[in-house]
């Protein structure tokens, strides 16, 4: 049954009368009186019984004009929904290095989500440099980055959140018990640091000397498995707090002094032409880092 047809039927129930029914909807008496007959073959009843002035309508005819008012009224308040709030789907991809920081990024999209459920997340895990290659491939729409990162190259805002940098180490270890790590605290011990330029350029700057006058014996991606090179003595891991959780582990992470802390931003492209989804997330991230 066609939502026109229904349209037509329930005119003539208005109008109660074919000919006036047929004006009102600019259709000819007979072609309106064919749609009828069809609407009554398709549903195998009687609808109404034609009079010389006014239609009658049969019990059936009661019931449909009962419900025909119904469905036409969820279309019109469904069309009406669709065309104010638009049904928002796609895809948003965000990647993120190592931090705390990403719980106010799950925020934002545990609020998108309530928002516009249709909306697919995709998460991707890395340091600063994979991040920025992702971003430039296209791969990414977003990417949380920790400071030093070359943000001239982007459209960023700061988040509130910092990192604060130490030295992860093995709880039986003579650094272990102290309260921060100094530059001469890390000479002659084996150290892994974060396999990114600019982030060794930083700790360099923070010793005041290059990280060749240090014992590094390798580098790492993911703190995670550094944190098991930790574990096992074969080295102390120069790396931001939080990532690992020390409580209950073999593991002691101390601070460095002079402090040295990194900021945290939302990096994308600026050529990057936002879909309706990402639009949402980013709307979504400003207001929460507003609000707090």
């Amino acid at each position: 049954m066609e939502l026109r047809v229904l349209n037509y039927f329930l005119a003539v129930v208005r109008e109660k009368n074919i000919t006036n029914a047929a004006n009102f909807l600019h259709l000819s008496q007979p072609a309106l009186s064919k749609q009828l007959k069809q609407l009554e073959d398709e549903l195998g009843v009687t609808l109404f019984q034609r009079g010389n002035r006014e239609i009658e309508l049969t019990d059936e005819g009661r019931y449909l004009a009962n419900r025909g008012k119904e469905i036409l009224d969820l279309v019109e308040k469904t069309t009406a929904n669709i065309s104010s709030e638009e049904v928002i789907t796609g895809s948003v991809a965000i990647g993120g290095g190592e931090t705390e920081a990403m719980q106010v990024i799950a925020k934002a999209v545990k609020k998108m989500k309530k928002q516009h459920p249709d909306i697919y997340i995709q998460l991707y895990s890395g340091n600063g440099d994979h991040i920025s290659e992702m971003l430039d491939s296209g791969i990414l729409d977003f990417g949380l980055v920790i400071d030093p990162v070359e943000k001239q190259r982007y459209n960023y805002f700061k988040l509130n959140e910092i990192n604060q940098w130490g030295l992860l180490v093995r709880e039986d270890s003579p650094l272990a018990k102290n309260e921060t790590i100094t530059v001469d605290d890390l000479h002659g011990i084996p150290l892994l640091i974060a396999d990114q330029t600019l982030v060794d350029n930083r700790i360099a700057e923070w010793a005041g000397v290059s990280l060749q006058n240090f014992q590094v014996v390798g580098t790492y991606n993911l703190l995670y498995n550094a944190s098991l090179m930790v574990k096992e003595g074969l080295a102390s891991a120069l790396c931001i707090n939080g990532i690992i959780n020390t409580a209950a582990s073999t593991l002691v992470f101390v601070p460095l002094e002079p402090v040295l802390i990194s900021n945290l931003n939302i990096i994308w492209k600026k050529d990057f032409l936002p879909s309706k989804a990402a639009s949402v997330f980013l709307d979504n991230l400003k207001s929460i880092i507003q609000s707090d």
